[in-house]
């Protein structure tokens, strides 16, 4: 892994839904991009804090059914156990840039598409 990553730039290149980019020990970065009516779907990861930060775009923010609105430049921690989902409500891919703590996915996965991240996830 590199020691230092332009993870902007990343988040900004990255056309894929999921794309994993540095997994430690204890933690993991991903960065996502959802198209303009898509989410990442409603979820609860019961071990796993996650952070996401918000690149370009603007989406609702759910959180055990509480909506909030999310854009550039903005951090959401979700807390174990908490149902989220962050949907895109703008006419651009919503990019942000996601750390799992501990680690989520395997070191190198890409999901092109939700449905990739789906069928991945229920195998």
């Amino acid at each position: 892994m590199a020691d230092s990553l332009d993870i902007i730039q990343l988040a900004r290149s990255n056309d894929a839904f999921r794309r994993e980019v540095a997994t430690g020990e204890h933690s993991q970065v991903v960065v996502m991009t959802i198209p303009p009516g898509g989410e990442v779907g409603e979820e609860v990861h019961e071990e796993n804090d996650q952070l996401l930060v918000f690149v370009d775009g603007q989406a609702d923010a759910v959180l055990d059914g509480r909506t909030t609105k999310v854009v550039p430049n903005r951090l959401v921690l979700v807390q174990a156990g908490t149902r989220h989902n962050f949907i895109n409500t703008g006419q651009s891919p919503l990019r942000l840039v996601t750390v799992y703590a501990p680690p989520e996915h395997a070191p190198g996965t890409v999901h092109q598409t939700k449905a990739d991240a789906d069928a991945a996830e229920h195998h």
